[in-house]
């Protein structure tokens, strides 16, 4: 996997299953991925929990005391199904089993590997900075519900203006300072310091809009937030 066309991507949960499946989403993902496998591309699929991961620990809480790293295998748990159903959608492109481990990444002839969230005291998104360091890439695309970043909340706040480039530092100082189990940020933070340490690029955009994917796929202008 280790070439100028691997592509990392974290693939968030929110755009996998909103409240349900979007069938329609997934149908025209895998078959834009399958698109630029046939074209020597390689891609590692990391995929969040979203609003499930959100709702397995809401219910855990309302259940009992639940500790953080609780909260966070429940989590965890979420993204791997989350990663299985895409794993499976892909057929015989994709590596036969979900990658558990980004620092191990296996050697395999499948164009296509796909992977869960890792451990607790982080979301899915170090997953794939780690996994991004383990083949070599320098550049990792974040699918999500979002067009852009914001310089804030734009759901609190009518006036947040959106950021197309932004530095590491700075991106820093407008999402939460520590991980914590449902947080609501474009990248986690704990992923952000590692990205950060290992001078990697991360685009931001919405996943759902599979034109502007291809755009940035083929180095055209696209529609996102990058954070260098």
């Amino acid at each position: 996997m280790q070439n100028k066309k691997s592509i990392v991507m974290s693939l968030g949960g929110s755009i996998i299953i909103p409240d349900e499946a979007d069938i329609e989403f997934l149908k025209s993902f895998i078959s834009a991925i399958k698109e630029y496998v046939s074209n020597d591309f390689n891609f590692l699929i990391i995929t969040g929990g979203g609003r499930t991961c959100r709702k397995y620990n809401d219910y855990l809480k309302q259940i009992v005391d639940s500790s953080n790293e609780d909260l966070d295998w429940l989590g965890i748990s979420t993204t791997r199904v989350n990663a299985e159903l895409v794993r499976i959608a892909f057929g015989n492109l994709a590596y036969e089993k979900v990658v558990l481990d980004p620092d191990f990444i296996p050697k395999t002839d499948k164009p296509i590997i796909v992977g869960g969230g890792w451990k607790p005291g982080n979301s899915s998104d170090l997953a794939a900075v780690h996994a991004a360091k383990s083949i070599g890439a320098t550049k990792i695309i974040n699918l999500s519900n979002i067009d852009y970043v914001y310089d804030k909340d734009p759901k609190k706040y009518p006036d947040a203006k959106p950021i197309k480039e932004i530095s590491w530092s700075y991106f820093r100082q407008i999402i939460p300072k520590e991980w914590g189990p449902g947080i609501n940020s474009p990248f986690d933070p704990t992923a952000a310091r590692e990205a950060e340490s290992l001078g990697l690029e991360v685009v931001i955009m919405n996943g759902k809009n599979i034109e502007n994917l291809k755009n940035y796929l083929n180095n055209k202008e696209f529609v996102g937030t990058t954070i260098k």
